[in-house]
């Protein structure tokens, strides 16, 4: 089975801070091909700015690696605008490309700030999202 999933940046640093981690184990089913990123131009670029910054102390070249992975296995999709209350107006775009992949598939946004969000049940936490995938499995 095939999961699609907007990745929030918050568990993409958590990720990269700690592989060992349940943010970790997601980016480990995207680059294994089982979680299928869903993403944009402006996503990417939110992606490597905030990965560039001082205080996580990452290497450029660690940076340009994951991301060149994650954009060789990901669907890029347009956002349309959506009249939504996000209390970051940067978070909108995550919204609006989750909401635009939903059309066709049975997509998730993956954060770690559930609370930035309107309240629906494909806005998950890098934890509830683990479980989906876990309990499918359990299933088969």
């Amino acid at each position: 089975m095939r999961y699609y999933a907007v990745i929030d940046t918050n568990v993409l640093v958590s990720a990269m801070l700690k592989w060992d981690s349940i943010p970790g184990s997601i980016m480990q089913l995207v680059f294994s091909g089982i979680v299928t990123p869903i993403l944009n131009e402006k996503i990417l670029d939110e992606y490597r700015s905030v990965l560039q910054r001082d205080k996580f102390g990452f290497e450029l070249s660690d940076i340009e690696a994951v991301l060149e992975e994650i954009e060789s296995r990901a669907i890029f999709v347009n956002e349309h605008h959506i009249d939504v209350d996000i209390p970051d107006p940067k978070d909108v775009v995550f919204y609006e490309v989750v909401m635009e992949e939903r059309k066709t598939e049975n997509a998730y946004l993956v954060t770690g700030n559930t609370k930035h969000f309107p309240i629906q049940p494909f806005v998950v936490t890098p934890r509830q999202f683990m479980e989906i995938i876990l309990s499918n499995l359990r299933n088969i």
